[in-house]
C-alpha cells in the first residue's frame, strides 16, 4: 500500500500522451480548459493508483493534489475524495486517516475552483455529492446551477442529479434543467440533454412530459419544499428534498423541445425511436 498519491500518480507520466489529452480537453487559447497542464495519464491508470492509495490518503495530501497544475493529479484527489467517501465509516477498507463523509463534502465544496473541467465534475460530483443530498435538502443544487461562478459549478449542480435519477427520484433534474435552459455554454446544454435523456430511460414519459411542457406541476409552500402536483408519472413525482429557485427562467413556451437548444435537444432524445427522434428535430410532434 502506498504511503502518499501524488508520487505514485507522477510516476505514471507520459510525455507522448500529453498533446493528444491537451487537445481533448481543449487547452488552448480561448477553449474552456485554456492553461491546464497534462501528464499524459489515461483515466484507467488514475484509477488504478487511486485504487492502491485511497485508504492511506491524509487530507493534507488530498490537498496538494487537488490543487496542483497537473490535471491527472487533481483528477486522482478528486477519485480517491471519492472512494474516502463511499467507505467512510465502515469496518472494513475505510480509510486509515479517520476522515468523515462530512469532512469529503466539505473539502470538495471548498475547492470547486480546481474542478475545472467536464471530467473532473463527471467523474465526482454525482458519486459524492449526490450521494450526501440524497437524503437531505438539495437546495445547494440549485444555487450552484442558478448562481454558480463557474459553469463547472453549474455544471455540478445539474450531474449531481444523477443520483437521484437512480433512485427513480427525477423532478429535480427537470427543475434543474429549466434553470439552465437558456444558458450560453455548450457543455451546460450537453450537460443538461445528458441528464434529461437518463431521467427518459428511467421514464420516458415524464422525459415526454418535459419536453412538451407537461412536466411535472410545481407547488411551493410556506417550508420552501417542493411536491407534484402531477400524476402523470409515478417516477417523476418522488419524493424529494429540493427547494424551487428565488429566481425562475423566463417563462418557457408551451413546447421546450421547440425552443430549447439544438445539443441539448438531441442529447435528450438520444434512445427514443428513430421516428421520434426525426419528428422531434423537425418539431413535428
Amino acid at each position: 500500500m502506498c504511503k502518499d498519491l501524488y508520487s505514485p500518480i507522477l510516476s505514471h507520466a507520459d510525455p507522448s500522451q500529453v498533446e493528444g489529452l491537451a487537445r481533448f480537453f481543449k487547452t488552448g487559447p480561448g477553449q474552456y480548459g485554456e492553461g491546464d497542464k497534462f501528464l499524459g495519464i489515461k483515466v484507467p491508470v488514475t484509477r488504478s493508483v487511486v485504487k492502491e492509495c485511497w485508504q492511506t490518503t491524509s487530507m493534507p495530501e488530498l490537498e496538494k493534489c487537488v490543487t496542483s497544475e497537473f490535471h491527472e493529479v487533481r483528477l486522482a484527489a478528486l477519485l480517491a475524495l471519492v472512494e474516502i467517501f463511499k467507505n467512510a465509516g465502515k469496518q472494513k477498507s475505510k480509510n486509515t486517516t479517520g476522515i468523515s463523509q462530512n469532512d469529503c463534502v466539505k473539502f470538495y465544496l471548498d475547492h470547486t475552483e480546481y474542478i475545472n473541467n467536464w471530467d473532473l465534475v463527471d467523474l465526482s460530483c454525482y458519486p459524492l455529492i449526490g450521494e450526501w443530498l440524497l437524503d437531505k435538502d438539495r437546495t445547494l443544487l440549485y444555487d450552484l446551477a442558478r448562481d454558480g461562478k463557474t459553469i463547472w459549478e453549474q455544471r455540478i449542480g445539474i450531474v449531481s442529479t444523477m443520483t437521484f435519477i437512480r433512485h427513480g427520484q427525477l423532478e429535480d433534474t427537470f427543475a434543474i434543467a429549466d434553470i439552465l435552459f437558456y444558458h450560453s455554454h455548450d457543455l451546460i446544454h450537453k450537460a443538461v440533454g445528458w441528464l434529461l435523456r437518463e431521467a427518459g430511460k428511467k421514464d420516458k414519459h415524464a422525459l415526454e412530459a418535459y419536453l412538451l411542457g407537461r412536466a411535472p406541476g410545481r407547488n411551493v409552500g410556506k417550508s420552501g419544499r417542493v411536491s407534484s402536483s402531477s400524476s402523470s408519472s409515478s417516477s417523476s413525482s418522488s419524493s424529494s428534498n429540493s427547494k424551487e429557485p428565488e429566481t425562475n427562467p423566463p417563462e418557457l413556451q408551451p413546447l421546450r423541445y421547440q425552443t430549447m437548444p439544438r445539443t441539448m435537444l438531441r442529447y435528450a432524445i438520444e434512445k427514443f425511436p428513430e421516428a421520434e427522434r426525426k419528428a422531434y428535430l423537425s418539431g413535428l410532434i
